[in-house]
């Protein structure tokens, strides 16, 4: 099998932001899975160099177009590896070999006789580059650049796209799957039930020498689009290469939304017009949001890579980013969001059980995988483990990178609760029991090879450390291959190796969650206290109201030093939130891991051994001979953490 990836090539007018960080992380996530599932695979991704807007840009800095583009594309390749990207090849349209290709295609379609020459007049948008029809407009002005175009006249060559109009609407109906998500199929095919008219591929150099020669008349250069778009051709060594018989014919673009009527009608109806097979599939992915808002340069809300890795570290962007994201909608970033996710899902939830799972192993037996004893009692984790596989397989296929994580996470959340539930620490202290001890240990580090394995294309850093910890070599199939993803590929007497925490926690203030009981005036007070004077310390139903009693997912939990009574435990409400709890005389941290429990969560936040503590937990105080004991709150059936309680 093989597989072409390929990213846009990038337009040098801007610096890289999270935009091009996103469908690049995609691109090459995607690849890294093909690899794991055993193809031979070519990733592609570059820079796009010519046009009116880099002309503009070059001058505004008084420098040349070239010395202006190579600057630009340059921030673009740097960018790369700091996202762990790693592309088989990085393209640039001023490259001599893309250049030569670009001539050759058009003298080949020019010959074809599906390029003429011819006057013309319409709306021209310097931002889009291309010329829009009264239908595109939105209050007479460019929908995406909020400008009014320019009324232009002139003498240009036009490529005869209209004439393959039908062609082309016959192989989007005929293949499903060739523009994915549907919306987008569906939108492609709502704008071709028009007559299509004809793309003007050129600019007269009395307008614009930035570009690259006709072959056929060089008092014009090639429109960038009819450029740009053959640089997937050029990157596979079109037309005579291994490469392009290797590769083409299994073709796959990723780009955002506001460039799909090029990709999806200008391409396909190019490579007809040069006889040559349409790609296999365009997935089109949606805009990036910050706080709600739509980055923009003019409100100052760009997000940049290099920024969002040193604050949150690599395998954080881009686990957040590709979890965050429905391929195909819209999505948006703030700080709060990629905390919230480093903390909950990498430190507690994957952090932890690789922390809690592996120090048992080295507690109890010396960090040497044990020989696992047959167990129906573990069905369900190797039952699970298997679907897990199969949804994740298919999910990271079809795109749906966000719902192939959501079921890796459920695999990691039943490891947790598999340790609370067979308690290792009670086996150890029962000899007669280390078969089953050494069954646990086992299923625990089995489950982390998976692990390993499944996350490698997302995470690629993380799963190094990982594979490290459990002692296999980087490059192991155990975690490098999809063969692989059977349950008990892991080998007893494989001996651990200590490794530093995959994910510390952010500590970082929540804000607005906290906010205490409305203040009430004085007036209201008194009322207040003459209604309940008399009442042997009932309280009214405006004063229960005042409380904000939540369901919450206990995530963590450890002992404080210096205190034997005290908890700091990590809890999901939905936000998750540190709370202090005087249960350590009755709970052992690995007991309440897991466990869903009652909360009063706007109380003002208070400090209690220099931890501080935002909310209260709820337990029971039970009598009994020889003392009292405190019994945590509970709901009698799992509910979404963040559930009020009414």
């Amino acid at each position: 099998m093989t597989t072409y990836i390929t990213t846009p090539i990038y337009y040098v007018n801007a610096q890289p932001h999270l935009g091009h960080a996103y469908t690049t992380i995609v691109a090459d996530t995607y690849a890294r899975f093909r690899r794991l599932a055993g193809d031979s695979v070519r990733f592609q991704t570059g820079t796009d160099e010519h046009g009116d807007k880099i002309a503009e840009a070059a001058d505004k800095e008084g420098v040349s177009p070239k010395a202006y583009v190579d600057r630009i594309s340059a921030m673009f390749s740097d960018t790369w590896p700091t996202l762990d990207i790693v592309p088989d090849n990085f393209i640039r349209t001023t490259d001599a070999d893309h250049v030569a290709t670009v001539q050759n295609i058009l003298q080949q379609v020019y010959d074809k006789g599906d390029i003429y020459f011819d006057k013309y007049t319409g709306l021209y948008c310097t931002g889009c580059e291309r010329f829009l029809t009264e239908k595109e407009l939105v209050n007479g002005k460019c929908p995406d650049h909020q400008t009014v175009p320019d009324e232009i006249t002139e003498q240009n060559y036009f490529f005869r796209m209209s004439k393959y109009q039908q062609d082309l609407i016959d192989h989007i109906k005929g293949n499903p799957d060739f523009i994915t998500p549907e919306r987008y199929r569906n939108e492609v095919l709502s704008f071709l039930s028009e007559p299509l008219e004809d793309l003007c591929i050129s600019r007269p150099t009395s307008r614009l020498t930035w570009g690259i020669p006709l072959p056929f008349d060089d008092k014009f250069v090639t429109y960038v689009w009819f450029d740009a778009l053959i640089n997937y051709l050029t990157g596979i060594g079109y037309p005579d290469s291994e490469q392009f018989k290797s590769y083409w014919d299994v073709a796959e673009h990723v780009i955002a939304k506001d460039i799909l009527k090029p990709h999806a009608i200008y391409w396909p109806t190019m490579l007809l017009s040069m006889g040559l097979p349409l790609y296999q599939k365009l997935h089109v992915h949606g805009y990036w949001n910050v706080d709600e808002t739509k980055m923009s340069k003019s409100i100052g809300n760009v997000v940049r890579p290099a920024e969002l890795v040193e604050e949150y570290g690599v395998d954080c962007v881009r686990y957040f980013t590709l979890r965050e994201m429905s391929f195909g909608l819209d999505s948006s970033f703030s700080a709060d969001a990629i905390v919230a996710r480093k903390n909950s899902d990498l430190a507690n939830d994957l952090g932890n059980l690789y922390s809690r799972s592996t120090a048992m192993l080295i507690k109890y037996t010396g960090g040497v995988i044990p020989e696992p004893v047959a167990s129906d009692d573990d069905t369900v984790m190797r039952d699970l483990a298997r679907d897990v596989v199969t949804t994740y397989t298919e999910k990271m296929g079809d795109f749906q990178f966000h719902r192939a994580l959501a079921a890796v996470w459920e695999l990691i959340s039943l490891a947790n609760k598999y340790i609370v539930t067979n308690e290792p620490w009670a086996l150890a202290k029962e000899p007669e029991r280390a078969g089953r001890l050494h069954t646990v240990l086992y299923n625990l580090h089995e489950t982390l090879r998976l692990l390993t394995l499944l996350l490698q294309p997302v995470m690629p850093g993380t799963c190094k450390k990982m594979a490290k910890g459990l002692g296999i070599a980087e490059d192991s199939p155990l975690v490098t291959s999809l063969d692989a993803a059977g349950w008990g590929g892991l080998q007893a007497k494989t001996e651990l190796t200590r490794i530093d925490a995959l994910f510390p926690r952010m500590d970082t203030k929540k804000k607005k969650q906290q906010a205490p009981p409305k203040e009430k005036t004085k007036k209201k007070q008194k009322q207040k206290v003459k209604k309940t004077e008399n009442m042997e310390g009932l309280i009214t139903f405006d004063q229960f109201q005042d409380l904000e009693l939540r369901v919450a997912e206990i995530v963590a939990a450890e002992p404080i030093k210096k205190s034997d009574r005290l908890l700091k435990l990590s809890v999901k409400a939905p936000e998750e939130r540190t709370i202090v709890a005087g249960i350590a005389e009755y709970y052992k941290p690995e007991d309440v891991v897991g466990l869903q429990v009652l909360i009063v969560a706007n109380l003002k936040p208070v400090k209690l051994m220099g931890i501080e503590s935002q909310g209260m937990v709820l337990a029971a105080k039970v009598e009994e001979e020889g003392g009292s004991r405190l019994v945590l709150s509970a709901v009698s059936a799992p509910v979404p953490a963040g559930s009020k309680v009414a």
